[in-house]
């Protein structure tokens, strides 16, 4: 199997990230895209380290299993299936899936520190970056982490005060100039999503040509 062409689609929490896969995955079957997550690579909740208030940051590098995640890349990068359980973010509500991914031509990884992991940003033959307003990012996460993961609005916004904006500002904005495309998030995703999918098409068709 040829190497994949991969993608690397970072961006602060609530920026869109998640939502832009989504529809990503809506456009090309699995035979086309593949997609793998940093947020199914968090490690158990006993192994993350603790604020000086005694409230887990899952907010940190040192909180995904980079190993793991670079490891079943490569595994991916030779032609092979791999299977992970489904991260549900501690939520008592969620039932894990057992997730199956298979190689495809085109490999997307996402999550916040995809480019701040230096051997898996040395791999990505195209880095996104979207981003969104702070307020709006705000916004997004109470809406997502209450319908979603069952948090309560006090948590959220602590955590986001102290975890989540530290680190976007020290782990994941440096790389908004090194990105190839930064794509705005303050409205819509339409026209990204439109242009991206069909620079994948020609690089599919380009690639069957061969």
């Amino acid at each position: 199997m040829p190497k994949p062409y991969i993608i690397g689609i970072t961006g602060g929490s609530g920026s869109g990230k998640t939502t832009f896969v989504s529809r990503l995955r809506q456009l090309f079957s699995e035979a086309e895209l593949c997609i793998l997550s940093q947020d199914d690579y968090y490690k158990p909740k006993e192994e993350q380290r603790m604020d000086s208030q005694g409230v887990i940051n899952f907010d940190l590098p040192k909180s995904i299993d980079k190993k793991a995640f670079h490891r079943d890349i490569l595994s991916l990068m030779e032609g092979n299936s791999i299977v992970r359980n489904e991260y549900t973010f501690n939520n008592p509500l969620a039932s894990a899936k057992l997730l199956e991914i298979y190689p495809a031509p085109i490999l997307v990884l996402e999550g916040i520190f995809v480019m701040h992991f230096k051997k898996l940003r040395t791999l990505m033959d195209l880095s996104i970056f979207l981003y969104a307003k702070e307020n709006l990012k705000v916004i997004r996460r109470i809406r997502r982490d209450q319908a979603e993961r069952n948090y309560p609005v006090d948590d959220v916004l602590y955590r986001y005060e102290h975890h989540v904006l530290p680190t976007f500002e020290k782990y994941v904005k440096p790389y908004l100039g090194e990105a190839d495309i930064v794509i705005n998030n303050n409205q819509s995703l339409e026209r990204a999503l439109e242009v991206l999918a069909g620079f994948l098409r020609n690089r599919l068709s380009e690639a069957e040509g061969v």
